[in-house]
């Protein structure tokens, strides 16, 4: 392991590295996001940048990408001394990043994404030379195997494909430097593997990746050299073939995880959701299982297969063609998500920023929101009490912002979620639905998340947790259920669930081998 010098230095003499970090700081008001920051690339290499979340690593890559300046350092980039005022002058330098959300614009086509603020001109006139944009969008698909029509709107195209238009348009501008920030994070197992074959083929090309994700497998995969950040700070620089996963967590959040997924299992009350047919034509087909307090329930399957439809349903997000809903064994009509938090229910949304969230509005205002009838008194929401409630979850829930008032937006992914979860613990649930529940949060911030969930299962309530992580769903479900192209598939009991027989269901396998 190499320790990085915290002093600002000149690049280093490598002929090989084609970017080089030193010193970078970073402050916003009353944070000190980046603290004397080094980094440095190699040409044809895959580099990760892993830690926790609020560890530094998104305002380092912005910084690098021209959206975010910096306050001290220096960056060196192909040997020459870079400051760049904006995204468009890190991509004319060669430097190109790919958000965990797609900054693609859904309603132009693939060229008009590809060629945006580089338009073709026609000569001196003042038309687009469209037949030259398209072929020269064709020959940037060329080398990612895509065959797709460059005249195709973006938002006729899956999560995958978006991607990889990402990743032509970078190419297309000759980039030498390409960020992934999360790149896999809504991307099924096949279109991982494909992803990674294209970084591989990008890497033979001599192109340079810094690769940022909260999988440790998937570094272990493709990654060449890892850097570590905690708290703004480097912790060191690692070569994946030395490195353990074990070393990677310890210096991460400076403490050991001697149980990543620290399930403890609660007594097990009296039956609190029963779920009776529950059907939405072309979505759900005749779903019923049952929930018990003190209970986890695992939903697994495959991307595509439901699973997010089914908790949308029962939250009301979803009306249904039909079906049944018992809350402690009385039938409820939940037409809508007010209905469900009426009766005590919650629902924690795969996407917290779109879904869970207002970004715009403080940690005290997002908590709070459900309550707000129970707040007011007069026309005016009682401040005092909204405090209140607010600083019951910040403390509790060890929700790591400076004060109440800080907006969301400027929040880590963990405490993001904590916020959600705090502003569903405000109604006092008895009943929580957590759709990927750790989806782009550290491994730190996973364990307080799960911790979080035993605690909520012990004072009895009952919890439904949709997950694509199998070895998640295994950590912490007491009973797992399978949903496979719309159907209840299978059940599984903690003791018997294994990925094999969990992945069995959830491709048909299991029902090919009955009817044979």
């Amino acid at each position: 392991m190499r320790i990085e010098n915290e002093t600002l230095f000149p690049p280093t003499n490598e002929s090989d590295v084609v970017l080089s970090v030193r010193g970078i700081s970073k402050t916003f008001p009353g944070v000190r996001a980046l603290d004397h920051v080094n980094l440095d690339v190699r040409a044809g290499e895959v580099h990760c940048v892993v830690g926790e979340n609020g560890a530094g690593k998104s305002t380092l890559m912005k910084i690098l990408s021209g959206a975010y300046s910096k306050d001290e350092g220096a960056i060196f980039f192909k040997g020459i001394e870079r400051s760049f005022a904006s995204p468009k002058e890190a991509q004319e330098a060669g430097i190109a990043i790919i958000y965990q959300e797609l900054n693609l614009i859904p309603y132009l086509s693939i060229t008009e994404n590809i060629y945006l603020g580089n338009e073709l001109q026609r000569g001196s006139l003042p038309l687009l030379n469209w037949p030259k944009m398209h072929a020269g969008a064709r020959d940037a698909l060329t080398p990612l195997h895509l065959t797709i029509d460059p005249h195709t709107l973006v938002m006729n195209l899956g999560i995958a494909a978006q991607q990889m238009i990402e990743i032509a348009k970078a190419l297309h501008h000759r980039a030498d430097l390409i960020i992934m920030d999360e790149p896999t994070s809504a991307l099924s197992l096949n279109e991982i593997e494909d992803l990674f074959t294209i970084i591989g083929e990008l890497k033979a090309q001599g192109v340079s990746i810094v690769y940022i994700s909260h999988h440790l497998d998937e570094i272990f995969k493709i990654g060449d050299r890892i850097t570590v950040l905690r708290d703004g700070r480097n912790v060191g620089t690692l070569n994946v073939a030395e490195a353990t996963s074990e070393q990677m967590i310890r210096m991460m959040v400076g403490r050991d995880l001697a149980d990543q997924f620290p399930k403890v299992t609660a007594e097990r009350g009296a039956e609190i959701l029963r779920v009776e047919g529950l059907t939405r034509h072309g979505v759900l087909e005749n779903i019923s299982f049952s929930l018990h307090r003190g209970e986890i329930v695992g939903i697994a399957g495959l991307v595509g297969a439901g699973r997010t439809e089914l908790v949308r349903a029962i939250f009301g997000a979803d009306l249904i063609d039909s079906g049944r809903i018992f809350i402690d064994s009385q039938e409820v009509l939940i037409r809508a998500p007010a209905d469900a938090i009426r009766h005590g229910m919650g629902l924690l949304t795969e996407d917290r920023k779109q879904q869970g969230l207002i970004l715009g509005m403080s940690a005290r205002e997002n908590m709070t929101l459900p309550i707000l009838r129970n707040l007011t008194s007069t026309p005016f929401t009682d401040g005092r009490k909204e405090s209140e409630v607010a600083q019951r979850y910040i403390k509790s829930m060890a929700i790591k912002t400076p004060n109440e008032e800080q907006k969301v937006i400027n929040l880590s992914g963990g405490t993001q979620q904590k916020v959600v979860l705090g502003k569903w613990m405000a109604i006092t649930p008895r009943i929580l639905i957590f759709d990927e529940p750790t989806r782009g949060i550290d491994v730190g911030a996973k364990v307080e998340i799960y911790n979080l969930m035993n605690e909520l299962a012990r004072q009895g309530v009952g919890i439904l947790m949709v997950s694509s992580e199998l070895p998640e769903i295994l950590g912490m479900s007491d009973r797992i259920l399978v949903i496979a192209q719309g159907r209840l598939a299978g059940e599984l009991s903690r003791a018997e669930a294994t990925q094999e027989k969990i992945l069995a269901y959830a491709t048909g396998f299991v029902e090919q081998t009955l009817q044979n």
